[in-house]
């Protein structure tokens, strides 16, 4: 069921600290490890953890996580790579043997071909920047899944939109759909596994995951259900350090997450579009969008041909995010016409579910967070006792010998998953990132121009009326420009008449994405958060 989304809520305005996420409670649990004296990065966490337990249809504790984090100290930024690795018997052979062509979305293949990341990176980060004990960031997250929490309007429509997937296995129908239904908006949910899970985490940190008791209960599910990890692959899931991307359009210089993600099609997106001068163009006309559609093929089509685990395949990244690359890649662009997709290929597709946290503290220290289960509550799977959901990520590897992103033990699968940081004058100014799968670059493109090439504020910029370039089923043209309503029917019929095969939505559609983020003023430091209305969230400052 559609949710009717009616807005015109006002920036949000702090002037210490700030959260920011899909879901109001998550965002509030940030605020109050800020206030009890914990960094941004215990603040993320406390968020995160919530999300796992509150927004269950797009987090959780089985799913990965990606994050950069910047030091307000020394004003260093980082990249932490929280992506589940693929099990030691998720081989090529092993999937062939099965009668598989492709990585199924849905079940125990890709519930289990990927080890959960997220926790791992959840401790590392903590080890590194928390200042609270990590059973007091967790504390909300227990509370919520132990207690209970109420369900929102959106959470009861995904459930019923997933009701015959989760309906299919005991632990997941006992979860979401009690009494045999989908839970009513207002009603209470609890997840006594999850908040138990939860627990041992607090009390142990990553051995409480991936070694002990809640990690023999993941194997044992695997194994019984005949999946793929076992213990010996979750006591190798660790979280890795790293160095963003930094690119710059105009006078910002913007930060994103390296490969295994995509995060390098946003920096290129924006060296194609640099010299059209974007602010020079209405902020909804059609110029502006059919620029940025072709931006997107182009930046697509290198990622499709060439992103993978860099741990095992070279991909050329200083070169794609390079301004003599998009001069060269930009003679593709026809600012009359649309590029046929067979021009530019673009493949993959924007379904996915997705939350992001922002993160903002006192000493000017910022987190940047994206974590994802990938499909509404991913492989639609509980494992077992723990009451964690696993993801069903795995299903972006391919089975081509030849490919880059090619499945084999022990490999980051290709992540949609992205988020950013951005400078200006060398000081932090924003926190930002969205879920939406292959929308993701398309999203921050679209926020950052609007921010900096037309002085939107971080609220202005996120209920911006959006459009994503791509197929959401595959019956659709594989370059369907999906348009929310808010857009003219003169600037509709342009697009058509260029070419461009128009999906219209209505005026809000949650399929364009959940966005969120945060800027700091650098004459003041007062903090702005943005929520996005096509979701349950909300920014929260003190």
């Amino acid at each position: 069921m559609p949710i009717d989304i009616r807005t015109g809520r006002p920036v949000t305005l702090a002037p210490r600290g700030m959260v920011t996420s899909p879901h109001a409670l998550a965002s509030s649990a940030g605020v109050d490890v800020l206030r009890a004296g914990g960094s941004a990065i215990d603040a993320a966490i406390a968020t995160s953890a919530v999300l796992a337990v509150v927004y269950p249809h797009m987090t959780g504790l089985g799913g990965d996580a990606f994050w950069l984090i910047h030091d307000g100290r020394t004003g260093e930024a980082r990249f932490l790579n929280g992506g589940g690795k693929a099990a030691g018997t998720a081989t090529l052979s092993a999937l062939r043997e099965g009668g598989m062509s492709e990585i199924p979305l849905r079940g125990i293949v890709p519930a289990t071909l990927t080890v959960p990341g997220a926790v791992a990176s959840w401790t590392e980060a903590h080890q590194a920047h928390g200042r609270l004990p990590l059973a007091k960031v967790l504390e909300n997250a227990i509370a919520y899944a132990r207690d209970g929490f109420p369900v929102t309007a959106r959470l009861s429509s995904f459930i019923e939109l997933m009701r015959n997937e989760l309906a299919g296995q005991a632990e997941a129908a006992a979860l979401f759909l009690p009494n045999g239904a989908a839970p009513a908006p207002g009603a209470k949910l609890i997840n006594p596994g999850l908040a138990n899970t939860l627990q041992t985490i607090a009390d142990a940190g990553w051995t409480g995951f991936y070694r002990g008791a809640v990690a023999e209960e993941l194997a044992r599910f695997s194994c019984e259900a005949g999946g793929f990890f076992g213990e010996n692959d979750l006591a190798r899931q660790t979280a890795s350090w790293g160095t963003p991307l930094v690119g710059r359009y105009r006078d910002v210089e913007i930060y994103n997450t390296p490969p295994p993600t995509q995060g390098f099609s946003v920096l290129e997106m924006l060296n194609l579009l640099e010299p059209h001068e974007l602010h020079r163009k209405d902020l909804l006309g059609p110029d502006r969008v059919h620029l940025m559609v072709q931006a997107k093929q182009i930046a697509y089509h290198d990622r499709d041909r060439v992103l993978a685990d860099p741990a095992f395949a070279e991909v050329p990244v200083e070169r794609l995010i390079s301004k003599a690359y998009a001069a060269k890649r930009a003679e593709l662009i026809d600012t009359r016409l649309a590029l046929r997709w067979d021009q530019v290929p673009s493949y993959g597709s924007l379904a996915g579910d997705t939350v992001y946290v922002a993160a903002v503290d006192s000493e000017d220290n910022a987190v940047s967070l994206i974590q994802s289960l990938y499909g509404a509550f991913g492989s639609c799977l509980v494992a077992g006792r723990t009451g964690v959901v696993l993801q069903n990520r795995s299903a972006y590897f391919s089975l081509d010998p030849d490919h880059p992103n090619r499945l084999e033990p022990g490999k980051i699968p290709l992540h949609t998953l992205i988020a950013s940081i951005a400078k200006r004058d060398g000081r932090l100014w924003s926190v930002l990132g969205c879920m939406g799968a292959d929308g993701q670059p398309q999203i921050q493109l679209q926020l950052y121009s609007a921010m900096i090439d037309h002085g939107l504020d971080i609220q202005e910029a996120i209920e911006m009326p959006r459009f994503l370039s791509g197929r959401f089923g595959l019956g659709e043209a594989r370059d369907t420009l999906h348009l929310e309503g808010r857009f003219s029917d003169e600037v509709v019929r342009d697009l058509a008449q260029r070419g461009h095969i128009i999906n219209r939505w209505e005026a809000w559609n949650e399929m364009a994405g959940h966005a969120h983020g945060i800027t700091i003023d650098p004459q003041s430091g007062i903090l702005s958060g943005g929520s996005d209305p096509r979701s349950d969230g909300a920014a929260v400052g003190y």
